[in-house]
């Protein structure tokens, strides 16, 4: 494999990534922080895709017989989409399907870079330190959202130090 970028193909390219990663800013700190970033925005963007086809869906047969009863699920969560014309429903979702994107993206991380700095700074990785890292992003994640109360921040980061300590300990399972 060639070490000269220019010369590289995309297979040698795709190959690198099970040795290094995506990215190389220089510290792996940097590196794992932009990693799981962008892992976990691509993952926010497609759920929020799906769930908007999904609702559009259900929509469209609700009209029908047997349709699946209203559960009370909000529906449509993207804002602005109501079918006046496709582009302004298209720039709705590309818009709201950022905004989640970038809100997953930015818990991964977080998440990730608290969890290798508590590491590095601890000398171990351990349930301690993904419950702290937990805590700190649900917390944080809690604030994000439009009006957070002390309530809804306290419960996100138990919440959150709750789910990584959980998957810190199931990990070695299964």
């Amino acid at each position: 494999m060639s070490s000269n970028l220019e010369t590289r193909s995309l297979m040698d390219e795709l190959r690198s990534f099970d040795k290094g990663g995506f990215f190389d800013f220089g510290h792996p700190l940097l590196n794992r922080i932009a990693e799981s970033f962008i892992k976990a925005a691509g993952i926010g963007a497609v759920q929020a895709v799906s769930r908007e086809a999904y609702f559009t869906a259900i929509d469209g047969v609700s009209s029908e017989p047997n349709a699946v009863p209203d559960i009370g699920v909000k529906k449509h969560r993207l804002p602005g989409l109501r079918g006046e014309t496709s582009q302004k429903s298209l720039e709705a979702m590309v818009k709201s399907t950022g905004k989640e994107a970038i809100q997953w993206g930015f818990a991964a991380g977080m998440y990730s870079g608290l969890t290798y700095g508590l590491r590095e700074a601890r000398g171990a990785h351990d349930w301690k330190n993904s419950a702290v890292a937990g805590a700190i992003t649900g917390a944080a994640l809690a604030l994000t959202t439009k009006d957070p109360s002390h309530e809804q921040i306290v419960q996100c980061a138990i919440t959150g130090a709750a789910i990584s300590t959980a998957a810190n300990l199931l990990s070695g399972i299964f």
